[in-house]
This record gives structure tokens, sequence and C-alpha cells, in this order.
């Protein structure tokens, strides 16, 4: 496993981490999750991200209880705060009140002291920016965050945060997580040039689409019973891929990491997004050991300057395509 710094912090984090959005504390058995947490952990990834409101908390919990098992100092622990956790008026956003009250919730639900890193999970408009970032200053003053990052903020959101932590002189945001793979590509725009340039790493959510980029669905064909797709819980998030004109695409991209990398398009799609200097992790999540170990892999393939020509030839088709 190789590791990169967290932005500009001097944190390393892994370049594959294991996240538990949809799975661990939901759709995955808790004795499962544990032993894919362990096994994530065994083969050096050390970066592990979750959320407090991932199925309410319980995913939280399930990551907690398995990395009791390991040295504090040995591993990352992310969570996120932002979305309801309650009916009340104040159990969401990024109020000084929610963000101090969740933390503490988090840390209980997780059983540890501190958070390597704690990240707002959207961007709230009924808050000011200043009072959001002053809440959490104040949490790694206190010890229980040792960095702050977001997550699907825009360009602008995070200049004016950047530009805020400047003048009131508080602890700087180190990184971003946006949804990024190779059939989404917003964030190339405008939200890597400006987090770039102020020490922003980004930790990338669904780097496969949801599992569109293993090749496992084909155009004009039914979805597998047994895959994501077809669980109606929790495959609302990729019916936007599924239609022949990505599938046929994602095809010739398969033929060529088979072709001519003798590697699995998963593979080919993580080490795609590694490419990227301002990429300090690709957050992939796991149901089974072997769906990790194919993962892993991906840290090791190093693409050439033709292979990575004919994958842009490939995706500049994609840029038509209405997803």
């Amino acid at each position: 496993m190789n590791y990169r710094r967290l932005g500009s912090s001097g944190m390393k984090i892994s370049e594959i981490g294991l996240g538990s959005w949809l799975t661990y504390g939901e759709s995955v058995e808790d004795n499962n999750s544990i032993d894919i947490i362990h096994h994530a952990y065994n083969n050096g990834i050390n970066f592990f991200d979750t959320a407090n409101v991932y199925n309410r908390g319980e995913a939280e919990k399930v990551v907690g209880r398995a990395l009791s098992d390991y040295a504090r100092d040995s591993y990352v622990l992310a969570t996120k705060v932002y979305f309801p956790m309650g009916e009340g008026p104040n159990d969401r956003g990024l109020s000084r009140k929610h963000i101090v009250e969740q933390c503490e919730a988090s840390l209980q639900r997780l059983g540890v002291d501190y958070v390597d890193l704690y990240q707002c999970h959207r961007f709230d408009p009924e808050t000011p920016v200043e009072e959001t970032l002053m809440a959490l200053d104040d949490l790694v003053k206190q010890g229980k965050i040792l960095y702050y990052g977001v997550s699907e903020w825009s360009a602008a959101q995070i200049a004016d945060a950047v530009h805020v932590a400047k003048e009131r002189n508080l602890n700087p945001m180190v990184s971003n997580q946006p949804i990024y793979n190779m059939l989404v590509r917003y964030i190339e725009k405008d939200v890597m040039p400006v987090s770039e340039a102020n020490g922003i790493g980004q930790v990338v959510f669904s780097p496969l689409a949801q599992g569109i980029l293993t090749g496992k669905y084909r155009p004009g064909q039914e979805v597998p019973k047994d895959s994501r797709a077809a669980n109606e819980d929790i495959n609302r998030f990729m019916k936007q891929y599924l239609n022949d004109d990505v599938l046929q695409q994602v095809i010739r991209l398969e033929d060529l990491a088979q072709n001519e990398l003798g590697i699995k398009l998963s593979q080919l799609a993580l080490a795609w997004i590694l490419r990227k200097p301002g990429v300090s992790s690709a957050i992939v999540g796991a149901s089974r050991p072997s769906q990790l170990e194919e993962n892993l892999k991906a840290a090791e393939v190093e693409l050439t300057d033709d292979v990575s020509g004919e994958i842009d030839s490939i995706l500049e088709e994609l840029k038509h395509v209405k997803l």
C-alpha cells in the first residue's frame, strides 16, 4: 500500500480508503463488516471513512467496534456531520450547536476520544460559514478532532471558507470529499484547481460509480439479481448510470483493461483516479473480502501515457451522454 499526505497536512492516508456508505450497519451483516474492516487494516489500509447519518449511527458503531482491536494511533478515522439526525429544528445543518452535539455523539458511537478527520457532509446555506469554521476550530483546539474537511462543496464555497479561515486565523480545512470517477468528473473544472491552490486534498467517493465500473452490468441485459442495482433500497444512486450509451463505453474500458494491461476494469478505474496529484485517497466500499482484494491491487497499477490517451478517447464519448 502507498500513502499520501492529506492535502498539505502532515498526516498520511492510504491511497485506497474503506468507506461504510450503504454497507456497514445496513446491507452487510455486522460480523461480515468487521471481518472486511480487519482485512483492510491487515492489508495496509489505514483510512476508514464513515458518517453519523449512515443508517442513523449504526455504521459508526460497527466501524468503531472493528477498529477497537487496534492501537488508536495506527489508523485514520473520519466521520461527518450535516444531515438530519432527529426531527428537531436543530438536529441538522452546520450550526455550532449541531456540530458540537453530533461530534460528541459520534465519538461515543465510535468509542474513541477523537476523530482524525471531521467533515461537513454538505454546505449549509442557513448557517454563516464563520460560525461553522469557528466551531470546528474549537473542536481542534479541544483535541476532539485533529483535522477538518468538507464534502461536495463547490469551488466558490471552498474558496470562501479558505478566506474566512485565514482572516480569522483559524485552522485550515485539509480535505474535500466529492464524487469522482470516470463517468462523473465535474470537480476537474474548478474544484480541483481551487483545492490544490489551497492545500486541500480530495478523498473521493464512488470511484467505481456504484459498481458500474466493474463490468458487472451489460447493455440490453437485466441487472444481476444479486447485484446492488437489483436492491431497491440502495440502488437509487445508480440509475443515472444504467443506460446503454454509458454501458457501451464501459465495455470498451473493460476491453482496454483486460487486453492491454491484463487487469480488471475496477483496477483500471481506481488507477485512473489515483493518477491525479490532487487526489489523496479513493474511498471504496466492500461487502466481501474478495472485492477488497481486487481494489487493493489498483495501487500497484501504473498507466502509461499511451494507455491514458486511449482512456481519454473513450471518455470523450461520454461527454455527450446525459448522466
